[in-house]
């Protein structure tokens, strides 16, 4: 049986798109969601990459609750290092007054962007080292118990906004065992630790307030079409973005380039990230997402869609939430 599903969108910027085409379609993506019975929906914060428009996570999460009724929003992750606790919680805090029991806040440890984004950030690159005392004063600021005398995070003291710890290395396992936190790894693009990092998590899980027993999220790449060759042309288109944005940034690479890059050494890191990928026809999709959910030990499965555009995105959904029998 598939386990429960959840989506992570990017507000992916397609070629000749703008921002606010990207923004809109998250929104499209988002209502749509909601009508097939997907549990949540997250964004991811990076920075200075001009494909991808969620940069100002909180801001597009208050948009899209806005167009929205019921489904879960939340930051998958916020990257805690580049922010004070202090301005998350207020953010966060806002969103679940807003929006009673419909906001999730993951975090990560991660700049999620470059060295010279993160200088212009005016962020310390050692602020990650703070990152356990960090996410314990934004757990203060969030439950009314702040750990900072005489200060309190207002609108968010008493939201309890749930945490969650995301992570692609035994640190942010062991992090949120010990905190008791649900744990989301992040195998759709950085697989390699994945079994180790899960088996540590659950070993050495302590019962918390917000969470009794473990709670696994595996990420994974989804890109379901009704035949398996347009999943495949698209799979590869896919495969084709990801060497431009990675290995090809201020060229213009053609199509031949980018699958010369994907055969040499170079390409094999590109073909690595996406390794935890689901493509081809709904029955195909849910096969590979059952057998991956068992083998990843997950108690939810985060699907990245990875079609090209928007429409073939939702298309994904639409067919995956059938044949899972999502809102069924």
């Amino acid at each position: 049986m598939t386990p429960d599903l959840s989506i992570l969108d990017l507000a992916t910027v397609g070629k000749g798109e703008t921002a606010r085409e990207a923004l809109d379609a998250s929104v499209a993506q988002a209502q749509r969601a909601e009508e097939l019975g997907y549990r949540r929906v997250w964004y991811a914060e990076h920075h200075n990459f001009p494909s991808i428009a969620s940069s100002a996570t909180s801001v597009l999460l208050a948009h899209v609750a806005a167009h929205t009724r019921e489904i879960r929003l939340g930051s998958g992750g916020i990257m805690l290092p580049n922010h004070a606790p202090l301005t998350i919680a207020e953010q966060f805090g806002t969103l679940a007054t807003l929006h009673p029991d419909r906001i999730d806040l993951g975090l990560g440890r991660a700049p999620g962007t470059d060295q010279n984004t993160l200088r212009a950030l005016r962020r310390d690159p050692s602020a990650a080292d703070s990152f356990p005392q960090d996410v314990r004063e934004l757990q203060g600021f969030l439950s009314g118990n702040s750990t900072i005398p005489g200060v309190a995070a207002i609108p968010g003291a008493g939201t309890n906004v749930p945490l969650y710890i995301l992570g692609s290395s035994l640190f942010g396992a062991q992090l949120a065992a010990m905190l008791g936190l649900p744990y989301a790894f992040a195998s759709h693009f950085a697989p390699d630790a994945l079994h180790r990092a899960v088996s540590v998590y659950r070993q050495e899980f302590q019962p918390s307030a917000q969470l009794d027993k473990p709670h696994v999220i595996a990420g994974v790449n989804v890109l379901a079409a009704d035949s398996d060759d347009d999943a495949q042309a698209q799979f590869t288109v896919v495969k084709r973005q990801r060497v431009r944005l990675l290995l090809g940034r201020g060229r213009n690479l053609t199509d031949a380039e980018a699958d010369s890059i994907l055969d040499s050494p170079y390409g094999g890191q590109v073909l690595n990230m996406v390794r935890y990928s689901a493509v081809g026809t709904p029955d195909t999709v849910a096969r590979y997402l059952e057998d991956f959910a068992a083998e990843a030990d997950a108690d939810e499965l985060i699907t990245a869609h990875q079609s090209p555009s928007p429409k073939e995105r939702i298309r994904s959904m639409e067919l995956l939430a059938g044949v899972a029998g999502l809102g069924s």
